[in-house]
């Protein structure tokens, strides 16, 4: 499926507010989730059927969010990249977006962990920090480099909280970027039914 056309400037921006919502209407407590951003012209172009599916506000967006799945085993941060990186999309897939949920300490608090301590050991003292803020990251990124992010504190868990913007959530940005990067492999499960042949609609948030 090849893309035509030129995306508006907010597409990434509307497709990443979507998503978040889309995974928040299921509470908290989800594993990872992996959407392909897809054209909606050239979906619809590929799957003429999906039109009579998809209501007034997903034919409007620019970019359909296309899910796929949970992904497998226990991705802490310091297997994430790896896991991301061996993705390899169609060329149909214009961009890419990873719903997670983390825990995160203020500033003053991270700094003063000790770096000699494991990721599993800072995990569980962070865990139990009462610093702690449980959070949900939504970071997607554009096969061409423009990225967009967006975060929700478990603390406050309302549409109108959700921080959203170009920088702010950087790294997991700059790893998503990873998976338009050629690798030597495809992570079973993901990446699918992108390629002209769109997931069911079941799929789409």
């Amino acid at each position: 499926m090849e893309s035509v056309g030129i995306l508006p400037p907010d597409a990434l921006s509307r497709a990443v507010i979507e998503i978040e919502k889309h995974v928040s209407s299921a509470g908290w407590d989800q594993p990872a989730q992996l959407f392909a951003l897809v054209p909606t012209d050239d979906l619809l172009r590929a799957e003429p059927q999906l039109a009579a599916e998809l209501g007034a506000d997903d034919l409007s967006q620019p970019l359909t969010p296309v899910a796929q799945g949970e992904l497998p085993g226990v991705l802490e941060d310091e297997h994430l990249a790896d896991a991301l990186a061996r993705i390899e999309w169609p060329d149909g897939v214009s961009g890419c977006a990873l719903a997670i949920e983390r825990i995160v300490l203020p500033a003053a608090a991270e700094a003063g962990l000790s770096a000699t301590e494991t990721d599993a050991e800072l995990a569980r003292m962070a865990g139990s920090d009462p610093r702690r803020h449980e959070v949900r990251m939504v970071a997607a990124v554009l096969r061409e480099g423009d990225r967009f992010g967006a975060v929700r504190l478990r603390s406050h868990d309302e549409d109108s909280a959700v921080l959203t913007g170009t920088d702010l959530v950087p790294t997991l940005c700059e790893v998503l970027s990873l998976t338009f990067e050629p690798s030597t492999g495809v992570l079973p499960g993901a990446g699918p039914g992108v390629d002209g042949s769109s997931d069911d609609e079941e799929n789409r948030p």
